[in-house]
């Protein structure tokens, strides 16, 4: 079959640029409104995109020290959400963000494994390790643990999940009335872990998906999250400014990937991508230009503090001059030194930088037509630098209409993106293989790694 571009929509109700909510379009109530978020995942859906995808914070955005916007100052949480909404679809996937820092294991292997069997296997996890003070003090803590600790502690959290999610082997359950043999016991598998972070016996209490287990998607780009992504992730979600750095960090992962004896076509990279689409390239940059035009001073002050680690107040210093010096941080230090290089690179002044990133927060900005913004996309796809894209509309839900209805079309008549779902889960649309039960025939299958995949020369 020949490669087609994979797609998630990444699609918050309080919208995605900082100004979002003052926009015309935009319900000033969407962070939390129901409805709403179900219009946007059955256009998303009409869209043909593989995935839903949502983010999600563990301290509110109030106080002027958040990178969410004043918008974001209370939303759903994702799982619970994505609960709701997997009835009212029928193809698309659902990706819910979930800590490795703040949540045990055995109630996050749960309640995913819960929304995979709710959806039908259409469920995926993305993996954070959640930077932040203000979180930290949400979980009885003063300070937030340090970088190097939280990436420790997430490559021992999601290798218990993994175990947790192959309690069950496939064929566990016998459910014969006549017998009164409801299931068999020696397909149930405790987990009898024991680490560094964690103690867990297990075995879960919900049985697998259609899809095995739900899909795990990554974010980080630090050397820790790259490590982490390599060895653990299915999907990769990164942040790129340009061609050349996309392309660096897609060859960097696939071949950290088959050094661990994973297969990198089984690894898919997905850049965020935030497209102001108009029917021409002047209309597309009248919108760009209306929506930056809205964007509160102090909200773009919170931004750049948010990305730069949450330790940098920008009050005081001149908005029309340069960036000043970046403290260390314990943060997202991967993100700090991208908003420092995007600074330095483009001689943004701190009013121009955090009107540039308000979009997508260091993710990639496109700005024109539909035969602009798909040649951005298939420039990337066929040149080693993504094999989708995660989609990042900046106001909603205009800006995701105006994809499904002008880009979506122009993709599909380039042979570059599907006219029909190919399968029923997340994992078939997306084109990963069926993740085989470690317990099953009691052994690892030969060339079989820990993630239930069969390594490039097994597969070959």
């Amino acid at each position: 079959m020949t490669r087609q571009i994979k797609l998630g929509a990444f699609l918050p109700g309080g919208g995605q640029h900082i100004a979002s909510w003052r926009h015309p379009d935009q319900p000033e109530d969407g962070a939390t409104n129901f409805d709403f978020y179900r219009q946007l995942a059955q256009t998303a859906e009409r869209g043909l995109f593989d995935a839903y995808f949502l983010a999600d914070g563990l301290a509110s955005a109030s106080g002027g020290t958040s990178e969410g916007g004043s918008a974001k100052i209370a939303s759903f949480e994702p799982v619970t959400l994505f609960s709701a909404l997997a009835p009212l679809t029928r193809h698309i996937g659902f990706i819910a963000t979930a800590s490795t820092t703040y949540e045990e294991p055995f109630n996050l292997a749960r309640k995913f494994a819960s929304l995979d069997l709710i959806s039908g296997g259409r469920a995926g996890w993305n993996v954070v390790t959640t930077a932040t003070e203000a979180a930290a003090r949400n979980f009885n803590l003063d300070r937030q643990h340090p970088h190097a600790f939280r990436y420790e502690r997430a490559r021992e959290h999601v290798a218990v999940v993994r175990k947790l999610w192959e309690s069950f082997e496939d064929d566990v359950f016998i459910r014969d009335k006549k017998s009164g043999v409801f299931y068999d016991p020696d397909k149930l598998h405790k987990t009898n872990h024991k680490g560094t972070h964690f103690k867990v016996e297990g075995p879960l209490n919900v049985p697998r998906s259609p899809q095995g287990h739900p899909v795990i998607v990554q974010a980080g780009q630090s050397e820790d999250g790259r490590d982490l992504a390599a060895a653990t992730a299915e999907v990769i979600f990164t942040a790129q400014q340009s061609l050349e750095t996309a392309q660096v960090f897609y060859r960097d992962i696939k071949s950290r990937a088959a050094a661990l004896g994973r297969n990198p076509q089984h690894v898919l990279i997905m850049p965020g991508i935030s497209p102001f689409v108009g029917r021409t390239d002047a209309e597309a940059r009248e919108k760009y230009e209306r929506l930056t035009s809205l964007i509160l001073e102090e909200d773009g002050l919170a931004l750049i503090n948010g990305l730069t680690g949450g330790t940098l107040d920008l009050k005081g210093y001149d908005l029309d001059g340069p960036l000043p010096p970046l403290p260390p941080t314990e943060g997202m230090q991967s993100r700090q030194a991208l908003i420092r290089k995007i600074a330095d690179d483009n001689g943004f002044t701190i009013r121009q930088l955090y009107q540039w990133v308000a979009s997508a927060r260091g993710h990639f900005t496109v700005i024109g037509s539909a035969e602009t913004v798909a040649d951005t996309l298939q420039e990337w796809f066929e040149t080693e630098a993504a094999d989708g894209f995660n989609i990042l509309p900046p106001w909603l839900p205009t800006a995701l209409e105006d994809f499904v209805d002008l880009v979506i079309p122009e993709l599909q008549r380039r042979g570059l993106f599907r006219t029909a779902y190919e399968g029923k889960t997340l994992r078939e649309n997306l084109g990963l293989p069926y993740p085989h039960n470690r317990h099953r025939l009691g052994q690892h299958k030969p060339g079989q790694n820990e993630l239930g995949e069969l390594s490039v020369q097994a597969a070959e």
